[in-house]
């Protein structure tokens, strides 16, 4: 509104301004020009006794200008020779009344002499100003770099927890806020405090953002939502002015919510730079400190902020009476994930077989802007088609391009590569099968997509886990080298295609020896520490903190657990290479294997599903036991 109101009196301005010039022009346009006469004509008048007054104007030039009048009081111009005589003595003898002066300063001439002396000064203050208008994106303007970036949401916002699906329990966390800011009285009159600052903590795409905006939504109050890049600029001082401001506008508009995304652009460990120092964003750091416990908690202004790195913040931060509620936003359960899809479905026109349990069960690890991203691509994936509704198979098709990429079709392999791409990823799908407690097989593709990707086995567990057991953990080894064992057994010579297999196999072996105890022969002990931040970081380095006899010791370990999975693979495909024949002869002509085509070829070469072998199994056992 003041920002209108000021390009309103400017545009007056401007337009008198214009109506003064024309004014002017329009007056001299209509007083009468003087009379021009030749220097002989000038004579000849002044001897024949017509002029009765005469003005010299002196300038700069060889020529004098001539203003004078007639006898009859008429005006008239003329020019004289600034260096003669004559002029002067015949003027003198016919008594000619003589007056001497400078030329007048015009309009243009003050123009120009203007320019000359303060055009420069100008040219540079506008310079600066531009500069100035550039660095704060245009927003504001030069004098105003210290006000707030934050924008305003329309009261009562379009987004609300019917919007939000996956995080119950950090709904029912903000509840209280949202009682709060629409009766503040019910927890004063109780002598309760309401938390000052809601700290919602979570991977990236689970939904911290939107969680927010609901909250907003179902208070109906104001909401300033501004991200922690946009407090820090290049000029000092800025982005500590910057958070006054935004908390002077909160508490204007109380009651209300203030919203920073991304705070661990401006949150981060304070002394964290190379040799300490005070620069911008810790100054800006200690303005927000000071703001959110300088409010009273009556205020109504709630604080809710957004991180996927809360490792990285500030201690005094995260302390009661600032941020005094950590809200966890994690990747959604089954039943959140179904809960997600059905939401960002509503908009989109599905086939009536669609089952949202099944397609919540395929997507494990999937956080809300994947399963969204997931719908989406299924959409423009029946587009594409020209159907009139997404069906099964456009669905299952965008959960292989958000997991490993779009196809890549054009890519062209030769018959022998094709055929190496087959017996890695049925080594894979074959280990998996007969290891017992493994995830089922879901997909075998030799397919590139992504990047890099010439082909993927895909499993999907039943259900969620949360926990990992060493056999598990091992058997995740043994299954990343299949592939390898099954180039080595059929083809007789090993590729590159392992190369990220291996790579993800020696990391969890690692793992398993230096962070989580898993080996008997250096014991329950975690190897290898993250030293102090060095830059803005925590981890960005390892500290050694054991001999070099007891590296050698992790070295010989990790290797020793990797060669049992190898030796383990190598076992399983031999026994079944028949088996693994099959598979491979399959994909080359099908390239794709689903799930139900795989099970088939087990069952058909008079093999049992895992389940069924591991209680047969357990009934030998206790055959075995009651001998």
């Amino acid at each position: 509104m003041l920002n209108k109101n000021r390009f309103s009196m400017s545009f007056w301005i401007f337009f008198f301004l214009i109506l003064v010039f024309f004014f002017n022009l329009y007056t001299a346009t209509k007083q009468a020009e003087p009379k021009r006469l030749s220097y002989s004509e000038f004579i000849a008048s002044v001897k024949a006794g017509e002029v009765s007054e005469v003005i010299i104007v002196q300038g700069d030039s060889a020529l004098n200008e001539i203003e004078g009048l007639m006898s009859d009081r008429t005006k008239f111009l003329s020019t004289a020779p600034a260096g003669d005589d004559r002029f002067f003595e015949i003027l003198h003898d016919n008594k000619i009344k003589i007056t001497a002066r400078t030329p007048a300063m015009t309009f243009g001439k003050m123009i120009g002499t203007f320019l000359i002396y303060w055009g420069p000064i100008l040219l540079l203050i506008v310079f600066w100003i531009f500069m100035i208008n550039r660095s704060q994106g245009g927003a504001g303007g030069a004098m105003t770099f210290g006000k707030s970036k934050a924008k305003l949401a329309p009261v009562g916002g379009k987004v609300t927890f019917k919007d939000v699906a996956g995080v119950d329990e950090a709904k029912e966390e903000l509840e209280e806020i949202i009682a709060f800011l629409k009766d503040p009285k019910k927890f004063q009159k109780l002598g309760g405090k309401i938390p000052k600052g809601v700290l919602l903590l979570g991977p990236p795409g689970t939904g911290k953002t939107l969680l927010a905006r609901a909250v907003a939504g179902e208070a109906g109050a104001p909401f300033f939502s501004i991200s922690g890049s946009d407090f820090v600029e290049m000029f000092v001082g800025v982005g500590a002015a910057r958070v006054r401001d935004l908390f002077e506008q909160g508490k204007k508009s109380a009651p209300c919510i203030i919203f920073i995304d991304e705070i661990d652009a401006v949150g981060r460990y304070r002394g964290a730079g190379l040799g300490g120092g005070h620069d911008e964003r810790e100054q800006t750091l200690n303005a927000l400190l000071v703001e959110m416990d300088g409010f009273e908690t009556n205020a109504g202004v709630i604080i809710i902020a957004a991180t996927n790195r809360p490792d990285v913040l500030d201690p005094a931060l995260l302390r009661p009476g600032r941020f005094d509620r950590q809200v966890v936003v994690d990747r959604p359960d089954i039943k959140g994930r179904e809960g997600i899809l059905k939401v960002h479905s509503k908009i989109i026109k599905l086939d009536e077989n669609i089952d949202m349990q099944v397609l919540a069960r395929r997507t494990p690890g999937f956080s809300g802007a994947d399963l969204a991203n997931l719908i989406n691509e299924a959409a423009l994936l029946a587009a594409r088609r020209d159907k009139t509704a997404v069906s099964m198979d456009e669905l299952e098709e965008s959960i292989d391009r958000v997991i490993a990429g779009p196809q890549r079709k054009s890519r062209v392999m030769s018959d022998d590569e094709k055929k190496r791409v087959a017996v890695h990823e049925a080594g894979h799908a074959i280990v998996a099968k007969y290891l017992p407690g493994t995830d089922p097989v879901h997909k075998i593709s030799i397919i590139p997509r992504g990047y890099g990707a010439l082909g993927y086995t895909l499993q999907l567990p039943v259900e969620d886990r949360f926990l990992v057991t060493k056999k598990a953990m091992i058997n995740d080894i043994t299954i990343l080298l299949g592939g390898r064992s099954a180039e080595e057994l059929i083809l007789g010579e090993i590729s590159t295609g392992a190369s990220n297999d291996i790579q993800r196999a020696t990391a969890i072996a690692h793992k398993m020896v230096c962070a989580y105890g898993m080996s008997e022969e250096l014991g329950t002990l975690t190897y290898g520490r993250t030293s102090n931040e060095v830059f803005l970081g925590k981890d960005l380095m390892k500290e050694k903190d054991y001999s070099e006899e007891t590296a050698k010791k992790i070295d010989l370990e990790v290797r020793r657990i990797v060669e049992a999975a190898h030796i383990n693979a190598q076992k399983i495909l031999e026994k079944n290479e028949k088996f693994l024949n099959t598979v491979t002869a399959t994909l080359l002509e099908k390239e794709v294997i689903e799930g139900e085509d795989f099970e088939k070829l087990f069952n058909s070469h008079n093999g049992k599903p895992k389940k069924q072998k591991a209680a047969d199994d357990e009934q030998g056992k206790d055959k075995k036991s009651s001998k």
